[in-house]
């Protein structure tokens, strides 16, 4: 290379002194401005006016161009995109081929525009569009409107990438494209993300501003309800979509549309028939799939995906013992059956990006409706007029018929012909003349004059139509009301996405009525929840009725009655505390054994449930008292226990050999007592045990006798009697006053004689006359009695018979059931 140039001046400048040097920063800036005006003007975002990319714009009047269209036959996508790229868009043929299969997708546009024969992929990102080679395609009907009025200089056209074409700058556009189908794009620094609408309310709201242009946005909400997406489903509130529409932002909530169905003889279903747009039904099931598998959702055996028989369609088969409402809530939190699509109406006005309202969205779209049915006017009045100086050439011409086709006969050559005709005595125009001139003798000589006549009437009147059109703003907007009630009425078609009022976040409970159940817990290791109006009212000593269905060996050793809302803490045997709600307790019949722990909280194969508590709140003042088997009493915050964990919380810390046997709430004023297996009893003030944290032992609050245990500890009510069962069936009452208080650590005094016929104390708790008991036995035979009907006795009586049984059997858990429940 030589190290010099030669100047204009027959100089030479050295390439040094040709560098004009640039800070590196300004030119960075400079270059990145470019690059990223470059991706949003040429490829990123949509024109407010026709809705389009410029890939899809070229695409769609690519077809429009060779001929593709609805009335001819399909051709393949891979000729279509070769065109496209060879002739208006020189990029990748794959963002050519997915930008056409897009406009193919009725699943991601509401009006398709382009239609197509063969595999254009699903909502599931995994499955793509079949290669361009096996596809075919066409421009559906609709797209016609967009090129309307194309060859009529309604538009602008551009040279192509290399000179050697021309395209539109934008598509006449004859709906409002842009709302109807949505658009999404990401470009530097920004991204639109525009939702599809029904046509005909956009439409309408459009006609609405057409006659009425001070119209607000809250105005044109009464026909834009909110947007519709091609996949259906639910919008939840009307909040997000004002948002929307007021500032061009906002997030909108979708929701599946699914039904649960109670099948005779077989498990609830949950059928989903519409998905949230833009998800899948695919990656809907592998999602169920896997929180399944994670145990996040309970109650689900299967998932069928039936979509391809019957549409939209995924079949959730539910556990016999799931609610059907809590199963349809989870699947709403935890999957994408509940989305939400956040919107950014962003749009190029006049090559500048824009965030628009839906107002100001409208109103872009009717200034280039007016524009373009001005250009439109402008050429047909053109055209008209052009026309009708030809047929008012050709009316003379008839006059003169004779003389015409003389002069046109003694002419040399065409030259003279047409001065002759130009010229006295004819003076027809240039344009007449050569007219006349095109037309063979026999043309001539066959034009009548009632045709020309009758078309020159037309023409007049179609000039003067255009001519008012063209001067008046007021009949110019009419004949575009006119044509998109045309378009309107020919494609419009029902709203598929139903807007429903917003639930918010529903917790499982909103979905549950709050009524009164009985829960059970068997010493293998089974639960179940049971209304309790399933045990009817017995006299005292009846035989009572099953109450759970036991394998061999196995008995009930809790029960607890309360609500479906309330809080259920489950002590293990290993100190840890589970914390669920009444409702998640799986419901069963009185006589089906229940499930099994196991399958509702992550218990280990050596950890079993030690004590039930339910509460609905956790008040600051109130603690938890912990009684042990060993006699050992601790107390700790009961808002220590506010809180939720999967595998557990330490409730206390047992000593070696020992075990949970109750647990209550207190405060520092309420006395407690114990119970034990031989008959004892002890009374002592709470404020003799010191609060301590969760993972404590406590302090000794009994004194046994060797052999002996605790049975049963409660929070001292006075205004209340003491019931005490033993395990052979007898029972009393017993004036809670006449345990005296005592301190801590004693053995305290009799609470019942005990002995091997009568049995020794499995439960002890407080009772009203108008209370009822619900004593349940090893077999699982339950009844239910008023308190009332338990004799009232002193300290040392034996008891009555509160339960008849079997030989073998023995009572096994005892719970109260106030009255006010049912």
């Amino acid at each position: 290379m030589s190290p010099s140039n030669r100047d204009t001046d027959g100089g030479s400048t050295s390439i040094a002194e040709a560098i004009e040097p640039i800070e590196l920063q300004e030119e960075m800036e400079r270059s990145f401005l470019e690059y990223s005006m470059s991706v949003i003007i040429s490829r990123a975002l949509p024109d407010v006016r026709d809705g389009l990319k410029p890939v899809h714009r070229r695409i769609l009047y690519s077809m429009y161009a060779e001929g593709h269209r609805p009335d001819r036959s399909y051709v393949k996508c891979a000729k279509v995109v070769g065109e496209v790229m060879g002739k208006f868009h020189p990029h990748g043929d794959s963002a050519i081929y997915d930008a056409l299969a897009r406009m193919v997708q009725d699943f991601s546009l509401r009006h398709p525009l382009i239609s197509g024969h063969g595999n254009f992929g699903s909502p599931d990102p995994a499955m793509g569009p079949s290669a361009p080679r096996y596809t075919e395609c066409k421009l559906a009907p609709i797209s016609m409107e967009l090129m309307a009025g194309l060859d009529e200089q309604t538009v602008d056209f551009e040279p192509n990438y290399d000179g050697t074409e021309t395209q539109p700058t934008v598509l006449p556009a004859r709906f409002p494209n842009l709302l109807v189908n949505g658009s999404q794009g990401i470009a530097v620094g920004m991204a639109t993300q525009i939702p599809p609408h029904n046509l005909e309310e956009v439409i309408d709201a459009t006609i609405y501003l057409l006659e009425n242009p001070e119209a607000t946005t809250s105005d044109l909400m009464m026909f834009v309800k909110g947007p519709d997406f091609p996949t259906g489903a639910y919008v939840l509130g009307r909040s997000g979509i004002r948002d929307i529409y007021e500032t061009g932002r906002g997030s909108i909530k979708l929701r599946a549309v699914a039904e649960i169905v109670e099948n005779k003889g077989s498990n609830a279903q949950i059928i989903v028939t519409e998905i949230p747009y833009q998800t899948s039904v695919e990656q809907i099931s592998a999602k169920i799939g896997a929180l399944v598998d994670a145990k996040v959702l309970d109650g689900i055996a299967d998932v069928t995906d039936s979509t391809a028989q019957r549409g939209t369609r995924i079949v959730v088969d539910l556990k016999r013992d799931a609610n059907p409402k809590v199963v349809l809530n989870n699947l709403y939190k935890h999957t994408p059956m509940q989305t939400s699509f956040s919107a950014n109406m962003l749009a190029l006005v006049d090559n500048v990006p824009r965030t628009l309202s839906l107002r100001s969205m409208l109103s872009h779209y009717i200034d280039h409706q007016v524009e373009v049915v001005t250009r439109r006017s402008q050429y047909r009045l053109r055209k008209a007029r052009e026309r009708a100086h030809i047929v008012e050439g050709l009316l003379r011409c008839i006059d003169i018929l004779d003389q015409v086709i003389e002069a046109i006969r003694s002419s040399v050559d065409r030259g003279e012909a047409r001065s002759k005709l130009m010229n006295e005595p004819f003076e027809f125009s240039e344009i007449q003349a050569n007219h006349i001139l095109d037309l063979t003798l026999g043309r001539l000589t066959r034009i009548g004059r009632e045709e020309l006549e009758s078309e020159m009437r037309k023409l007049i009147e179609t000039i003067a139509e255009l001519e008012e059109i063209l001067g008046s703003s007021e009949k110019l907007r009419e004949v575009i009301k006119t044509e998109l009630t045309e378009i309107r009425d020919k494609y419009k078609n029902p709203r598929r996405t139903q807007i429903i009022s917003d639930p918010g976040n529903l917790e499982d409970e909103d979905l549950i009525s709050d009524e009164p159940i009985v829960v059970m817990v068997t010493k293998s290791g089974y639960i179940k929840s049971l209304s309790d109006a399933a045990f009817k009212t017995q006299g005292r000593g009846g035989r009572g009725v099953v109450g759970a269905k036991m394998k061999e060996e196995d008995l009930v050793n809790h029960i607890i009655h309360t609500t479906t809302h309330s809080y259920l803490l489950v002590f293990s045997s290993r100190g840890r505390v589970y914390r669920i709600k009444g409702y998640e307790v799986p419901r069963f019949e009185r006589s089906a054994r229940g499930t099994a722990i196991v399958n509702l909280l992550p218990f280990d194969g050596e950890e079993s449930v030690a004590a039930i508590l339910d509460t609905m709140s956790f008040p600051e003042a109130s603690e938890l008292v912990f009684v042990t088997a060993n006699g050992q009493v601790k107390k700790t915050p009961l808002m220590e226990y506010d809180r939720s964990r999967r595998d557990g919380l330490i409730a206390i810390d047992l000593r070696e050999g020992d075990k949970l046997v109750k647990v209550f709430v207190a405060t520092d004023n309420d006395d407690a007592i114990l119970f034990s297996r031989n008959g004892q009893a002890i009374r002592f003030p709470l404020v003799e045990v010191r609060s301590t944290g969760r993972a404590t032992s406590g302090v000794k609050g009994m004194k046994l006798r060797e052999g002996d245990r605790v049975v049963s500890g409660e929070k001292a009510d006075f205004s209340r009697e003491t019931l005490v069962v033993t395990d052979k069936g007898y029972g009393k009452r017993i004036q809670t006053r006449l345990f005296p208080r005592q301190q801590r650590g004693g053995q305290g005094v009799r609470s019942i004689k005990v002995s091997p016929d009568r049995g020794y104390v499995v439960e002890a708790l407080f009772v009203s006359e108008e209370d009822e008991v619900l004593v349940v036995s090893s077999s699982g035979v339950t009844i239910r009695t008023a308190a009332g009907q338990i004799a009232s006795q002193g300290r040392d009586a034996l008891g009555v018979k509160i339960i008849q049984l079997d030989k073998d059997q023995t009572v096994t858990s005892v719970g109260l059931v106030p009255v006010s429940s049912d």
